[in-house]
């Protein structure tokens, strides 16, 4: 357990990496290790945050092993550890776990996870997502939590679990993924990516990844008879502010609905241009969009994040620039879709796939993430924690908390960021930057068109509104009709 809960990266989806500098060992047999930790930004207004920490393992007498970790910020004449580009150091207080055996088996465990991650570093309006003491309950304390759990459902039920018959293929899947957007949000220098110039209005940051690591696997081919000097990646990124949605159905309605947003000439270029074949640039080719087929993958053991294929039928392929019929498959990774979750952040990744889908595929993701900014919900008593806690219970539906609809209320705000990537040969780059721009400002519009739609304002300003039960596609009718009445 312990071997695990050290391993963050596994479990941790926000943590870039930990690097091990240096192991001492101490008289009781326990280890002191420096570690540097990079954990990256959730969105494109605000830098990523690093950490210079000190973690002591050690087992006391019972039987019981606690794990200690703390900042080595302010230590007078230690080791340190020089700023790094890209990073603001923040810092960790005391935190750590202590693992007890039970009698018969199993183990029960404490976490204490405390972190200053410099709040006033960030634009105001961001500061609830660094000071809001739910949101890293839900995005470390609960994650190890239900990370623990799933691991041991897999070794003691492995015919129940979620995951199907290869959990740890398709986990390592759904992080490949995470991360894979991470870094597009990010674009870190170290990964190979440098910003392009902007076309004069700056609602959209690109980047250019021309560097051989990320291309793994893509192979050089001719295009248009230039000779492909090489592949590359084009991000475009945004960030922007939504009053009165909750995350969780805007969430479900990109999920649900993705010919509202998404270009299908486009998906369509993507998926032809992960196989390496020759590409044109797409076209947008409106009213030829096929059926969209979800095809459920995989599942944790609370369903609150989940893997799936969309098959998207009779969409055009691009081949010797000429658009071939066929189906097209994107691997999709979801989560934050219950409405009653507790400061939790709603994601929607995916990554166009080859129908093999072999193991060491690339996989090149876009999406969209939502974070609720509303540090309101810090502010109640002590129950908060109980509630985080109970929601582990074994059987509970979902991370449902009692008499809590602060996701639902009509002033709520949330931050979302946006990410897309394109693999393209670099002598199209200016093409397909002028097409990224365009596609991710269509997208934002969409986005803002649905996001007005689904906001419950649009009934009046009845300040205790609650949005009633049933599919986001019903109430976006409901809307729409009473707002042509």
């Amino acid at each position: 357990v312990a071997e695990i809960l050290k391993d963050r990266p596994s479990w941790f989806r926000d943590c870039r990496a930990v690097d091990v500098i240096n192991v001492l060992s101490t008289g009781n047999g326990g280890t002191i290790e420096l570690l540097y930790m990079q954990l990256y930004a959730p969105t494109t207004l605000a830098p990523a945050r690093d950490f210079w920490l000190l973690r002591y393992t050690s087992v006391l007498e019972d039987g019981s092993l606690v794990v200690c970790e703390r900042s080595l910020n302010n230590t007078q004449n230690g080791p340190n550890m020089p700023p790094a580009a890209n990073f603001v150091r923040a810092e960790m207080l005391p935190s750590g776990y202590l693992i007890r055996p039970c009698e018969g088996g199993g183990s029960i465990i404490h976490i204490v996870d405390h972190m200053d991650l410099e709040p006033w570093s960030v634009p105001e309006v961001l500061r609830p997502l660094y000071e809001s003491s739910t949101l890293l309950a839900q995005k470390t304390t609960m994650a190890a939590l239900r990370h623990l759990r799933q691991i041991s459902q897999e070794i003691s039920q492995p015919n129940v679990t979620g995951w199907g018959r290869r959990p740890a293929a398709l986990r390592a899947l759904s992080q490949k993924l995470s991360k894979g957007f991470n870094e597009a949000v990010n674009g870190f220098t170290d990964e190979g990516w440098s910003m392009l110039e902007s076309d004069g209005a700056d609602d959209i940051t690109l980047l250019v990844n021309s560097s051989p690591g990320k291309m793994m696997g893509i192979n050089l081919s001719y295009s248009n008879g230039f000779p492909s000097v090489g592949t590359a990646v084009l991000c475009a990124k945004a960030s922007m502010l939504l009053q009165n949605v909750p995350p969780a159905i805007l969430l479900r309605f990109l999920r649900e609905h993705r010919s509202e947003w998404a270009d299908n000439g486009i998906d369509a270029y993507s998926a032809a241009a992960i196989k390496a074949g020759p590409c044109s640039l797409p076209m947008s080719r409106g009213g030829s969009f096929g059926g969209q087929v979800i095809l459920p993958l995989a599942h944790t053991i609370e369903h609150e994040e989940f893997m799936e294929v969309i098959k998207l039928e009779n969409m055009g392929h691009y081949r010797d620039d000429m658009i071939m019929p066929g189906d097209i498959f994107l691997l999709q990774l979801c989560s934050g879709v219950d409405e009653n979750a507790v400061g939790s952040c709603a994601e929607l990744i995916f990554a166009p796939i080859d129908a093999s889908f072999s193991d060491d595929a690339l996989i090149i993701p876009s999406g969209f993430r939502i974070i609720p900014l509303d540090s309101g919900t810090d502010a109640s008593s002590p129950s908060r924690t109980l509630d985080l806690a109970s929601t582990l219970e074994v059987g509970t539906a979902g991370n449902q908390t009692t008499g809590d609809r602060s996701g639902r209320c009509g002033n709520s705000k949330s931050v979302m960021t946006i990410a897309f990537q394109f693999v393209y040969e670099i002598h199209l780059q200016e093409n397909i930057a002028a097409m990224a721009r365009q596609y991710v400002r269509s997208i934002i519009a969409s986005v803002q068109r649905v996001a007005l739609a689904l906001s419950p304002s649009n009934f009046g300003s009845h300040a205790g509104f609650q949005s009633p039960p049933g599919s986001p596609e019903a109430q976006t009718l409901a809307r729409w009709i009473c707002q042509s009445y």
